[in-house]
């Protein structure tokens, strides 16, 4: 009976050790495979791109090979699409359309292997849980950009006043709109429309119209207060009428609003905290007032 565990335990062993060795084989051809498609990818030059996050950093030689490989040859009307999002977004300062595929195709096959990982290791694990993580996987690319587009709309919303009262307050000591500009970029704050308004800088430069290029920059922003004083610079200029009066006025304009906005989050605040209450706070509520009573009427033999 000995001989035989001693037998199946051996076998087992050199199961595992088989499996191991198997496992980092793969592993070692996978990262050799990764070094070597690198090295065909062409070298990208991120001088005006934004620095990349630990986690992008992580897995951006297979993003590099996928897209260079891969999404080159994806229909050009699917890549502008994705194109108008990232710069909806600002993420096209982090990555192009055809990097924001290739991480969607990683996200999704991720999902994938950790819903068979997740199926294999819970018993009687039902295999439609790795349909729902590859769905999860495909869609988190897309949560991604979302939250980024709320965090970027808002940023630039709170920044608004700012820069418009540098801008104005230049414009009225004399400079013009580039210089106001300018200076607005100096003095202010960072944000997301201290980059909007660089490359504004950069069209005018360029020799843009200046209506253009203050187009160009609501259309990447798509914002509401953005396209709004867009149009009424691009009105002022085409009426002739008094540039630091418009900017003034919008400057008045996004300020009032911006306290609007305060005071409407604040009247929302009650109304928010009513599911909470209803929830975790009332419940636990009654039953540290209502144990006391149960276990009095236990003990007196009422129940």
């Amino acid at each position: 009976m000995n001989e035989k565990l001693q037998a199946v335990i051996e076998e087992h062993s050199l199961l595992l050790d088989g499996a191991s060795l198997s496992t980092g084989l793969c592993v070692l051809l996978g990262l050799l495979a990764i070094h070597y498609l690198s090295l065909m990818v062409t070298e990208e030059d991120r001088t005006y791109m934004d620095p990349l996050p630990f986690g992008l950093r992580l897995i951006w030689p297979i993003i590099q090979i996928i897209s260079f490989f891969f999404c080159s040859l994806l229909p050009y009307e699917l890549m502008e699409r994705v194109e108008k999002r990232l710069q909806h977004t600002g993420v096209s300062y982090l990555l192009t359309a055809e990097q924001f595929i290739a991480l969607r195709i990683i996200s999704t096959i991720g999902g994938l292997l950790f819903g068979i990982i997740l199926v294999s290791a819970v018993k009687d694990g039902e295999p439609i849980w790795a349909f729902f993580t590859l769905i999860i996987g495909f869609i988190l690319p897309d949560i991604w950009l979302r939250d980024t587009r709320k965090r970027r709309e808002s940023a630039v919303i709170r920044a608004m006043p700012v820069y418009l009262d540098f801008i104005t307050m230049a414009v009225e000591a004399g400079l013009n709109l580039q210089g106001a500009l300018a200076q607005a970029m100096e003095k202010a704050p960072p944000s997301p429309l201290r980059n909007e308004f660089g490359i504004v800088l950069r069209d005018l430069r360029s020799g843009l119209p200046r209506a253009e290029a203050l187009r160009r920059m609501a259309d990447r922003l798509d914002v509401k207060e953005v396209t709004s004083f867009v149009s009424s610079m691009i009105q002022a200029e085409k009426m002739g009428s008094s540039m630091a009066t418009v900017l003034r006025v919008q400057s008045e304009q996004r300020r009032n609003e911006r306290f609007q906005r305060a005071e409407k989050q604040a009247m929302e605040a009650p109304i928010k905290l009513v599911g909470p209450l209803i929830i975790f706070i009332f419940p636990v509520t009654f039953i540290v007032l209502g144990f006391p009573i149960a276990m009095k009427f236990l003990s007196e033999g009422i129940f």
